[in-house]
């Protein structure tokens, strides 16, 4: 199985010689999720949308985000 790419940190804490925090792939994903949950109501939400189904559609959407960078480079 091919390594994810996560667009490495999305706020950086200098450690050492590398750096941690959320990735940019959680980050991204967490803002489609965000945007998604704005747009249905929450009280018919979890009768249309299973949250596995949301979740893997939110990260197909920062994959994509994070596929867009590489080719603005």
């Amino acid at each position: 199985m091919a390594k994810i790419d996560d667009g490495g940190a999305a706020f950086p804490v200098p450690y050492g010689n590398s750096a941690y925090g959320m990735s940019l792939r959680d980050y991204f994903a967490g803002k489609a999720l965000s945007g998604q949950l704005s747009f249905s109501p929450h009280d018919s939400f979890d009768k249309y949308h299973q949250p596995d189904e949301v979740a893997a559609a939110c990260y197909r959407f920062a994959d994509a985000m994070l596929a867009a960078r590489k080719k603005e480079s």
